[in-house]
């Protein structure tokens, strides 16, 4: 079985669902399909949430109206009979009634609650006028809602062991069903509440479902026509990779590669279950599969990411000591400030956090431990590829291209499989198109 994921983009107008359902109806097989909200959905149902919130109420009903209008377009243009477009018409005003339900008074209060039941609306009507234009085009297929089978623990993380069970009980008592028709992104919590996955989306959600039933293959279907060496919005002639090991993915994927959310690969890298990245609007594109390979000795690709902090601690307290960084870790661990990067000499060490919502109290707590300097506006490059090989040239290369650029961190030997440069945000795209001229300049990837 395969798993097929489409973005909000893939479905984000009746001319593109018509797109995925050819795409869909093209793959042998037995499959999963797996869907977003439709594109700017999920951001429209969060900024009537806000106004709830705000007790913007006249403002919210206005974007619900807003909201509705388009789903009705959608809904016009999508289905050939009266029967079918009556049948979506009465979904669509039945759902959108149902998230006006919330616009009062006391949804204010309760809207930590109320907001991820409101926005898993997105998915919900994605799904569901999906299903309906198979149905219509007597495309056989099963609608299976999300909350039958996708649950999170007590501490956010997905509930592998009873997706594996729910769902493979759901495939077992119906093993003549050759495509299912599911959300992505939303799920309940162990109090059997609607809730969501949070990072990674739908992507998550395809490779959790992929893994847990070992899937022959997992597809990521998106605007994009594969993982590229290099960001193609400021380079010029970037190409899309063949193939690429999931250790170069996830650290691509988690310094900027937009196409791929960095948690989504680590359940099928678990399960050793290959995802293809694939273009919707290009489907003969050959994209790029992602899987267990050989990495060849060289960058094969490029990620950026902005909105970077660094943070220097120097000390001579730190000469010799032992225990140090661990006080040092545990200032970050106190705040749930995730560490990107980090450097260290005999008396300072500098990581880099892209959360500063806890900047001012981290930098109090370390002023205990030695002098502090804040330095803001970074942007972590990554370089991925193979670093193993101690005659690596890409590593000259590497310097070569960037004697121009003032360097602020260098994180070097983690990995085999990523360099990490920290350079200023206003250097970022002078960067990737000298790296992109010294690097791959007639090389064949």
């Amino acid at each position: 079985m395969k798993i097929l994921k489409f973005g909000g983009t893939s479905v984000g107008s009746s001319e593109n669902i018509q797109k995925v359902a050819k795409i869909v109806a093209e793959i042998d097989g037995p499959k999963i399909v797996v869907l977003s909200a439709m594109s700017q959905t999920t951001n429209v149902l969060h900024q009537i949430c806000d106004s709830i919130g705000t007790s913007q109420f006249e403002e919210a009903k206005d974007t619900v109206a807003m909201l509705l209008e388009r789903y009705r377009g959608v809904v016009k243009d999508l289905y050939n009979s009266p029967q079918y477009h009556k049948k979506a018409t009465a979904f669509i005003e039945e759902r959108f009634d149902f998230i006006s339900s919330y616009i009062h008074e006391a949804a204010v209060t309760v809207l930590s609650e109320t907001e991820k039941i409101i926005v898993a609306q997105g998915e919900i009507l994605s799904t569901n006028l999906f299903s309906l234009y198979l149905e219509e085009a007597s495309v056989a297929s099963s609608y299976l809602s999300a909350f039958d089978f996708m649950r999170i623990d007590e501490t956010g993380e997905p509930d592998s062991d009873y997706l594996t069970s729910a769902l493979g009980a759901i495939l077992d008592a119906n093993p003549q069903t050759e495509l299912y028709i599911t959300q992505g992104y939303i799920c309940l919590n162990p109090e059997g509440d609607i809730d969501n996955l949070k990072r990674g989306g739908s992507d998550y959600s395809a490779s959790l479902i992929g893994a847990a039933i070992q899937a022959e293959e997992i597809q990521i279907w998106t605007d994009i026509d594969g993982m590229h060496n290099n960001d193609p919005r400021y380079v010029d002639n970037t190409f899309s990779l063949e193939e690429i090991s999931f250790d170069e993915a996830a650290e691509l994927a988690y310094f900027g590669a937009k196409i791929l959310h960095p948690q989504s690969v680590i359940p099928a890298r678990e399960k050793n279950v290959p995802v293809l990245l694939k273009n919707t609007f290009d489907p003969a594109s050959p994209g790029t599969i992602i899987r267990n390979c050989e990495v060849p000795n060289r960058v094969r690709a490029i990620a950026a990411k902005d909105g970077i902090t660094a943070i220097r601690i120097k000390s001579f307290r730190m000469l010799m000591a032992y225990g140090f960084l661990k006080n040092i870790f545990e200032v970050f661990e106190k705040y749930k400030t995730a560490i990107d990067t980090i450097t260290t000499s005999e008396v300072a060490v500098s990581l880099t956090i892209d959360d500063t919502s806890s900047l001012d109290a981290i930098v109090n707590d370390l002023d205990a431990f030695g002098s502090v300097k804040v330095d803001t506006d970074l942007t972590i490059i990554c370089l991925a590829g193979n670093f193993s090989n101690k005659d690596n040239a890409a590593n000259a290369a590497i310097f070569n291209s960037l004697q121009d650029i003032p360097l602020r961190m260098i994180s070097y030997g983690g990995s085999n499989y990523n360099v990490s440069l920290v350079v200023n945000t206003d250097d970022k795209i002078k960067s990737l198109r000298a790296l992109n001229s010294g690097l791959f300049q007639n090389v064949a990837l």
